[in-house]
């Protein structure tokens, strides 16, 4: 159907030859990225980025999208700053942002409210999270990280750890990461597995799908190792947290055992779960994951607003 004026709220809004259209495009868009290649297909077009919590990589790569590619941003960072503290709804708000921009993102602590923007705004849509929902643009970022280390997503074996239940991030990606036939293992706390109705969409696909609590056995033949947060607000007895979370760190000896091309993925920000000798690893990808937030972002919105991806011109 094309990507021009589309809402993107879900990763199942985008087809599996939808999904790669995007990562073709994002690696043309590398050179733009990092700055050493120009590209002025957005100029004159303006996204509002509606922000209702806390973000560093997602609202500022998708600005550092906008802004490499000619366009121009106008942003709500801090609801409390807005006419949000005076009560304004968010219909009302995403209301008067799309009579003022060409597309919008909204990042929001509840599910759906993304879905809701999209049916009051005349413009495009695109979800930056809500809530334990979905993070499309995440996952496509999560896919092209993938996919530069091993040029392909067919036969991966990737290992979702951490907090699965409530982690948007890990639910988009596992309903992505199906459509290419990636074998997944699910490692969590029992408390924050992976929510049955995601499950039973994995189950359905026809992928495989196994559950493994010790994270050596986990790790010692996949390819991909995406951490997530485990989220000490979801915990009311604190010990309970603390004897919960320090379970579920990798130990930097687990990368000994590894295969050489392995690599340890996370959507940030880390608290404790990746300790910090870990970073200068070769298996250690989730910095160039950040970066890649930006080409992905370029594709995406390129190719909504435009219809199209530019062929980047000389620097």
């Amino acid at each position: 159907m094309g990507f021009l004026g589309r809402d993107i709220i879900s990763i199942g809004d985008l087809s599996r030859s939808e999904i790669d259209e995007v990562l073709r495009s994002a690696r043309r868009l590398i050179p733009v990225a990092e700055g050493s290649r120009r590209s002025d297909v957005l100029r004159g077009q303006l996204l509002a980025l509606g922000f209702f919590e806390p973000s560093t990589r997602t609202r500022l790569s998708f600005e550092t999208a906008m802004l490499r590619l000619g366009g121009q941003v106008i942003t709500i960072a801090d609801p409390l700053s807005s006419s949000v503290a005076k009560g304004e709804t968010l219909s009302d708000t995403v209301r008067m942002l799309s009579s003022y921009a060409d597309a919008l993102v909204i990042r929001h602590p509840n599910e759906g409210a993304s879905r809701l923007a999209a049916q009051v705004s005349d413009k495009p849509v695109i979800n930056a999270g809500d809530g334990a929902g979905q993070h499309p643009t995440q996952t496509l970022l999560d896919l092209a990280t993938m996919q530069e280390r091993f040029e392909t997503l067919h036969g991966l074996k990737v290992v979702l750890m951490g907090d699965l239940r409530y982690g948007r991030t890990v639910h988009s990606l596992a309903r992505a990461l199906a459509l290419f036939g990636t074998e997944l293992v699910l490692a969590s706390p029992p408390t924050l597995r992976m929510p049955e109705s995601v499950r039973r969409e994995l189950d359905q696909s026809g992928i495989r799908v196994t559950e493994e609590s010790e994270l050596g056995r986990a790790v010692r033949d996949a390819d991909v190792l995406y951490v997530t947060r485990i989220q000490k607000e979801r915990f009311g007895d604190l010990a309970e947290y603390a004897r919960v979370s320090a379970s579920y760190r990798l130990d930097p000896s687990l990368l000994g055992q590894v295969k050489p091309k392995f690599i340890v993925m996370h959507p940030l920000p880390r608290v404790a779960e990746i300790p910090p000798e870990v970073d200068s690893s070769p298996h250690a990808a989730y910095f160039r994951q950040a970066f890649l937030a930006v080409p992905v972002r370029m594709a995406l919105l390129s190719l909504i607003l435009t219809g199209k991806v530019p062929v980047p011109g000389r620097g």
